[in-house]
């Protein structure tokens, strides 16, 4: 109910706007080509966590059969193929069946497993339309934006931004089309980390209490909230080709900025103020913590993932360096706080969210009013700060370390108590004496 009620909210913010908001645009991929194809596919997989392998069979096929009757009929009325992904359209018929099977076919505990599988689909697919509609709203709500403040400040890092943009540049195309690919599939690579760790929902009926959905679930929540507070385009926008005649200048990734006083300045009202943290970090980062878990290929994975988010994030120009320390930030105190939830609250899980939240709130303050100080003495705080990030990692090992050795040890089985056999007889007494 609370979810619905945010998304009817979004839903009448967006059409005060003039948009379609989140609500209206799932309900068009019923019938019109999704935009989001392959993120309907992964929700399927995700909701599929909970049928039988033979269900699930028949859930994918009659994907594919819808997809192909849909493709079919939109190529006989010679409609725009190019609009939307050409596929998809089958995979939320079929969230939606299982939706209708539940509420009709199914009583008690499995009625409760199937909706919560089609729930986790249909929120999965909805966070990202509730994104795109948080997107709308920052630009249409906040018409100047900080990018000056984050640019000056990232001199104490060395205008990492700037250096991995050149270098994307100098291995296109190879590198720039690895990049986007992980960049744009964030959204699969998180559901193929769920559903090893959903894997066992189909045999024990129910959910584990913590996994990697929650986490992406209430850091795209929370996430856009701080957009409205410090609203950034990125350095393409403001100082690159694509922010057009809005952009301070055109010299990104060429030449790094100048190092003035900074100030806000004004922007259009269609790019996204989405910078400010780093949200593809933020998820890069629950990525890879939930994969260290699994086995070794998930590992690799995980951290293949991070590590080429960082890559896209800076090279595509779409994030500023003080971003990712801060999307960092972000994410392990909400891990820690929804594993604090999972356990049980104690004084170590609340000295660690409050500290994550005290470290996050002190670098926003820092990059709004102290960007020339420090663009003025990078080597103090540029190590200052990537030790403050490095304290929040340091805090969040050792605290959730600590959580795990202590449930291993409520969980051990208690020694079974040995039996005491009683003191074998001697040869005279097992023998009676002769009459």
């Amino acid at each position: 109910m609370v979810a619905l009620a945010f998304l009817l909210a979004l839903e009448m913010t967006a059409r005060h706007y003039g948009e379609t908001g989140p609500i209206t645009n799932q309900a068009q991929e019923v019938i019109f080509p999704p935009k989001s194809g392959f993120l309907l596919y992964a929700g399927m997989a995700l909701m599929m966590v909970v049928l039988t392998w033979r269900q699930r069979f028949i859930a994918l096929g009659a994907a594919l059969g819808i997809d192909i009757a849909f493709l079919l009929v939109r190529w006989a009325i010679g409609a725009d193929l190019t609009e939307g992904h050409p596929f998809g359209n089958g995979a939320l018929w079929v969230i939606l069946g299982y939706a209708y099977i539940a509420l009709t076919r199914r009583t008690g505990r499995e009625r409760v497993l199937l909706l919560k599988g089609v729930g986790l689909a249909l929120l999965l697919v909805a966070g990202r339309k509730t994104g795109d509609t948080w997107l709308l709203i920052t630009s249409k709500t906040r018409p100047a934006v900080l990018d000056p403040y984050l640019a000056t400040a990232d001199h104490a890092l060395g205008n990492p931004s700037w250096l991995v943009g050149r270098i994307v540049r100098a291995t296109d195309p190879i590198g720039s089309h690895v990049l986007d690919a992980v960049y744009i599939q964030l959204a699969v690579a998180a559901v193929a980390v769920a559903m090893y760790q959903l894997r066992h929902v189909a045999t024990e009926r129910r959910f584990p209490r913590h996994h990697l959905v929650r986490t992406f679930l209430v850091i795209g929540l929370l996430g856009p909230g701080i957009y409205m507070i410090f609203p950034v385009v990125g350095p393409i926008f403001a100082y690159g080709a694509d922010g057009g005649n809005w952009a301070v200048a055109s010299i990104w990734p060429d030449t790094p900025p100048p190092i003035h006083s900074p100030h806000p300045i004004p922007f259009d009202e269609i790019t996204p103020r989405n910078c400010m943290p780093s949200l593809h970090t933020a998820w890069a980062t629950a990525i890879f913590l939930h994969s260290r878990k699994g086995p070794r290929i998930l590992r690799y994975a995980g951290t293949f993932w991070l590590v080429a988010t960082l890559g896209a994030t800076l090279g595509f120009g779409y994030h500023y360096g003080v971003d990712l320390i801060a999307g960092v930030v972000f994410t392990l105190t909400v891990e820690a706080g929804l594993r604090a939830l999972e356990r049980g609250w104690d004084r170590s899980a609340t000295q660690l969210v409050g500290y994550g939240t005290t470290v996050f709130a002190a670098l926003l303050v820092s990059y709004r009013y102290l960007p020339e100080e420090m663009a003025a003495h990078p080597w103090a705080y540029g190590p200052l700060l990537l030790l403050a990030m490095a304290s929040v990692i340091y805090g969040y090992v050792r605290t959730t370390k600590a959580w795990e050795r202590e449930t291993a040890s409520v969980r051990l089985p208690e020694p079974r108590p040995e039996l005491s056999l009683p003191e074998p007889l001697s040869p005279s007494a097992e023998m009676p004496a002769a009459p």
